[in-house]
């Protein structure tokens, strides 16, 4: 039997009911009031400094039938600045994405973008071939592809128990 969206929504009452009593159930939530600047954590409340730590590089890691592929978005990154290494099924990437600094800023209102220093390590998830005529790197458009042969894996043996 089909559900409709209004059996959905009493379910919701019921599980909220559930688990809250009925006025809270029926209590709206107010909204939370911003914090004012002044009163953010800072480096001497025993925050991290995020400049300490590398940023995370977002991959696509999939395999055809003879290749594993590795895509990355590494807009804005030149050749020179990109580290890529592979090491007993370890790939690495790193880099410096520079930039989005410029001395003359004296406010920033708006910082979403990443600056700096980046690295990833990724487990290949079957086994390649790590020899230079086995593995090819492209930087196009901003996207890193790393394209690997495949090892030809033979079917494990069957051991009979006796």
């Amino acid at each position: 039997m089909a559900r409709t969206n209004n059996e959905d929504m009493l379910m919701e009452d019921e599980l909220a009911a559930a688990f809250l009593n009925e006025s809270a159930a029926t209590t709206p939530v107010a909204e939370p009031e911003p914090v004012p600047v002044a009163d953010l954590p800072s480096e001497d409340d025993g925050w991290v400094d995020t400049d300490e730590f590398p940023g995370q590089l977002a991959v696509d890691v999939y395999e055809t039938a003879d290749k594993l592929v590795v895509k990355a978005r590494t807009a804005g990154i030149s050749k020179s600045d990109l580290d890529v290494s592979i090491s007993d099924s370890i790939l690495t990437i790193s880099g410096v994405l520079s930039g989005g600094e410029d001395e003359h800023t004296t406010r920033w209102h708006i910082q979403e973008c990443y600056w700096g220093e980046f690295s990833r390590a990724i487990a290949l998830p079957v086994a390649v071939k790590e020899d230079e005529n086995s593995v090819k790197a492209e930087l196009k458009d901003g996207v890193l592809t790393i394209t690997f042969e495949k090892e030809k894996v033979e079917a494990p043996t069957r051991i009979q128990v006796q």
